[in-house]
C-alpha cells in the first residue's frame, strides 16, 4: 500500500503538460507586460522618434 502511494507521488505522468501551462503563463505575462509598456505615451514617442529619424535620413 505504502509502494502505490510513493509510486503516485513520484510518477511524472502530466509533468510536461504542466511545464507548458507555465511557459504560456509565462508567455502571456511577459505579452501583457510589453503591451502596457507601448502605450505609454513616452515610449510611442520614443519610437516615433526613431522611426521619423530613420526615414530622415540623409547621410
Amino acid at each position: 500500500m505504502i509502494r502505490k502511494f510513493v509510486h503516485r507521488l513520484t510518477r511524472e505522468s502530466g509533468a510536461a503538460t504542466a511545464e507548458y501551462a507555465i511557459v504560456t503563463m509565462a508567455a502571456v505575462a511577459f505579452a501583457g507586460l510589453l503591451v502596457a509598456i507601448f502605450r505609454s505615451d513616452e515610449v510611442r514617442g520614443i519610437l516615433l522618434d526613431l522611426v521619423q529619424r530613420a526615414l530622415s535620413f540623409s547621410g
